[in-house]
């Protein structure tokens, strides 16, 4: 009776478990048969160990198509600690080649990893230390792809284009603006391992390939940006200001053409500088009292309500204004006498702007400011734009009316004061400034997005517009401007001597010095804006420091913009100093007693007594005391002379 329960009872077990073996082997056969594939995934996964493969970040080019930062491919170091058979030999062998710590690099591939980077020693190596490994075949040691960043004009753009890290992401500049649109998915080279870090010759390896980011084109024209570089770099050679910044914009579209901060660094060795100057785009980011420069906002807006015929009106300068208790002087002792209101802003008298504030009135005077878009961001696509400081209306009392007027007491980024004169010659039109043209596709190169011109809002009409281009134009003519003026084209600007100031408190000497101007006047094509912050110098006016090299830029900017040589511009004011200017005349054909023109020196060629030929050729304008050299020969028909000119 017992012995049957027994048996029945192993019975049972040995039913239940064959029932359980049978579900086990069933289970498997079935993953077996119809999910072999995912498994056999799932255990790829784990056996493989990822060496990643860098894409290639995309490029950032100027407006035509010349390259400004690029990848560069590259190599860096991986190891597979499970490999490594003799890890302080293989440490003191990396050491050696990387020139780094053999300590630290011990610690880094004795660690319990599947897979260890190297970094920063073993990060982007020279050719010559690949070769080097790639000879030694240490074991657990590999060669990886990875892609480093090169900024082939070193410190040329150097705070508009930013640079990345050493993991190629996006840091500052255009690179972290751009960050997304730039970045390369990364691939994979994927190797079998065992536990043991073996390799698993029975499966292949798979390979996953990068990406390539898209390419950035910018406003930028090389060109110019070439020509401003030159002449700041110039600048901090001769003055030694504290630092310095331009700023070249397309006055039609808002399109920018050059920007340039001073000091400025090597984007390729970032790390070698101080915050202080990779941060900081001053263009964008440093605000200041614009000085003088800002008379020309005032001005167009009073013309905008028809408050004065500058032409016919005048006001009487006697050397200050007082407002509310306070005296404001003018820069001249004594004042400019009577004036009519072009020779207010001719002169840059800040009385006269006291009076011309005061026909504003408060609200118009606040409503132009806004319009022209001071208080506010550009909107310019860029990292790091301040909006500057402006007094709200209501904190605005008699005197701040007064200071404002003529460009004190509110603070303006260059960005946004280059952006309201471009309004001011362009027609009245305020446009948000770019610097970004289009978004390419890095192999076909063609245009993914193209970005346009955005008009915010018209500012002044037409007509003031193009009184104020006549206006600007009679300041390089007879004003303070007369530095940058450059006979045969229409230039037009303003000058800007604005005092520092320190927690509140004018300082001493210390000026920011800037002009801006637009060229040529009939029709605009460039607004430029050059800045100086205490430059070291006895002379403390902007259009004496800064008016040369606005000068300089200019005369080979607008041959470059195939911008036409006139007669119709406004005649230069002769002051005691200047230097005659004299056309040069015909004398081809002439007796050679006939070469004279008074101012002008002469020097003869060959044998004769006919011109043949004369350098440099009739029209050219020549400093009083200049030399022309006459080519001699005799008038016969059919005979072949040289020439001075060949």
């Amino acid at each position: 009776m017992i012995r049957g329960k027994v048996k029945k009872r192993i019975m049972i077990i040995f039913i239940c478990c064959s029932c359980i073996f049978t579900l086990i082997l069933g289970k498997l056969g079935y993953e077996q048969i119809f999910h072999h594939t995912d498994i056999m995934a799932k255990a790829l996964n784990l056996w493989e160990r990822d060496f990643t493969v860098a894409g290639l970040r995309g490029s950032i080019l100027d407006k035509n198509g010349n390259i400004l930062a690029h990848d560069i491919p590259s190599t860096s170091i991986m190891v597979v600690p499970a490999q490594i058979k003799d890890a302080k030999a293989t440490a003191e062998k990396l050491a050696e080649v990387l020139e780094a710590d053999k300590d630290k690099i011990y610690e880094t591939i004795t660690k319990h990893v599947s897979t260890q980077k190297i970094q920063p020693e073993g990060r982007l190596i020279s050719d010559d230390k690949a070769i080097k490994l790639e000879s030694m075949d240490l074991p657990g040691v590999y060669l990886v792809q990875d892609s480093l960043r090169n900024y082939p004009n070193n410190n040329y753009l150097a705070q508009v284009l930013g640079f990345t890290g050493i993991d190629n992401q996006g840091l500052a500049g255009l690179e972290l603006q751009y960050d997304d649109i730039l970045s390369a998915k990364s691939g994979a080279l994927n190797i079998p391992f065992d536990a043991k870090g073996h390799n698993v010759e029975l499966y292949n390896e798979s390979y996953e390939a990068p990406g390539h980011g898209m390419d950035v084109k910018l406003t930028i024209d090389s060109n110019i940006q070439d020509i401003v570089e030159r002449e700041l770099n110039n600048m901090m050679k001769r003055y030694h200001p504290d630092n310095a910044l331009a700023i070249a914009m397309d006055p039609k579209t808002g399109a920018v053409l050059a920007m340039v901060s001073k000091p400025d660094f090597d984007p390729n060795h970032y790390e070698d500088y101080s915050s202080d100057i990779y941060n900081r785009n001053l263009p964008i980011w440093k605000s200041y009292e614009p000085g003088s420069t800002f008379k020309s906002v005032t001005f167009s807006s009073a013309l905008d309500l028809n408050l004065f015929d500058m032409f016919k009106d005048t006001y009487m300068d006697k050397g200050y204004e007082m407002v509310g208790g306070a005296r404001i002087k003018s820069w001249r002792a004594g004042g400019h006498g009577l004036q009519t209101f072009l020779q207010v802003l001719e002169n840059s008298s800040n009385p006269g702007f006291v009076e011309i504030g005061r026909r504003l009135g408060l609200d118009n005077l606040y409503s132009y400011v806004t319009k022209f878009g001071f208080g506010s961001k550009t909107g310019i696509d860029l990292p790091g734009e301040s909006t500057g400081i402006m007094f709200k209306k209501e904190a605005m009392g008699e005197v701040e009316q007064a200071t404002v007027a003529f460009g004190q007491g509110l603070s303006v980024t260059p960005i946004q004061l280059v952006t309201a004169f471009s309004a001011i010659v362009n027609g009245g039109t305020l446009y948000e400034p770019y610097i970004t043209k289009a978004i390419e596709d890095p192999l076909t190169h063609d245009t993914i997005l193209e970005y346009q011109p955005t008009v915010k809002r018209q500012v002044i009409s037409k007509e003031t517009s193009d009184k104020m281009r006549y206006a600007l134009e009679s300041v390089v003519a007879n004003g303070g401007g007369k530095p940058a003026y450059i006979e045969g084209y229409r230039i037009g600007g303003k000058t800007g001597t604005a005092q520092k100031a320190q927690n509140g408190v004018y300082m001493a000497n210390e000026y920011i010095l800037s002009m801006i101007c637009a060229a040529p006047m009939d029709d605009p094509q460039i607004v430029l804006y050059i800045a100086a912050d205490a430059p070291h110098n006895d002379i403390l006016y902007g259009g004496t420091v800064v008016g040369p090299i606005i000068k300089n830029c200019l005369q080979d900017i607008l041959p470059y913009l195939e911008v036409k040589k006139t007669d119709e511009q406004l005649p230069k004011k002769k002051v005691w100093g200047d230097v005659n200017r004299i056309k040069v005349a015909d004398f081809i054909g002439k007796d050679k007693k006939e070469a004279a023109q008074e101012g002008l020196l002469f020097e003869f060629i060959g044998e004769g007594d006919v011109i043949i030929d004369q350098l440099p050729q009739a029209g050219a304008v020549l400093d009083e005391g200049g030399k022309v050299w006459i080519t001699l020969g005799k008038d016969l028909i059919g005979e072949t002379v040289p020439t001075a000119s060949n």
